[in-house]
């Protein structure tokens, strides 16, 4: 009975969250404009040292790109993602603290195809694109700014069925692959670049 209610409350919040602010704080790109739901956007890394933008490829034993990665080179921008809410349709500014979903613009090439998504998902606290597992864990992501007067931001997972959330960060595999990651207090801090924008 604790837990359900625990679940209901941290539901609620979650949906809240979907509500139009005016005191919302907006996420901007690298050009000073507000994000807009449905447009093409890379990540970046805020300092590039690591390495570069965010893009999905096979590790491990994988023959399938089906893992979300950070880019080894700190020259790439990575693969085009967007943003969208999915329970509302009238607002098109993306905004810090709204559950927010992630998608890559275009599908990895696996076969079958069935078992890839161009949606973030959840797999044991590592970010993948597949819609196979049982292993899926159901959530939202959302962007908050890292400092009051910092122009990087964080992305943040919250867990529905754990209830919790966490930063996405990075984990550096043996084969050097930079997973992103759930982790505590250890983000990975990121821009967002329009693709259309003059410097991508």
């Amino acid at each position: 009975m604790k837990n359900t209610a625990l679940f209901t409350i941290f539901l609620l919040l979650a949906f809240t969250s979907y509500l139009p602010s005016a005191t919302a704080a907006s996420v901007y790109d690298t050009d000073g404009n507000i994000l807009q739901k449905g447009r093409t956007y890379f990540v970046l890394a805020a300092t590039r040292e690591n390495g570069g933008g965010i893009e999905f490829a096979a590790t491990g034993n994988d023959t399938c790109p089906l893992t979300v990665v950070q880019s080894p080179s700190g020259d790439s921008i990575g693969f085009p993602i967007r943003f969208s809410y999915p329970f509302i349709e009238t607002l098109d500014d993306i905004l810090e603290g709204f559950g927010l979903e992630i998608r890559f613009a275009y599908r990895p090439p696996c076969s079958p195809s069935s078992i890839a998504t161009t949606k973030w998902t959840i797999v044991n606290d590592a970010v993948k694109l597949t819609k196979t597992s049982s292993s899926i864990i159901p959530g939202f992501f959302y962007i908050w700014r890292a400092s009051p007067n910092s122009e990087d931001y964080k992305l943040e997972f919250c867990d529905l069925d754990n209830i919790k959330c966490g930063d996405v960060g990075i984990h550096t595999d043996d084969d050097g692959s930079r997973r992103l990651v759930i982790t505590q207090n250890d983000p990975l801090l990121v821009h967002f670049q329009n693709t259309r924008s003059s410097s991508a």
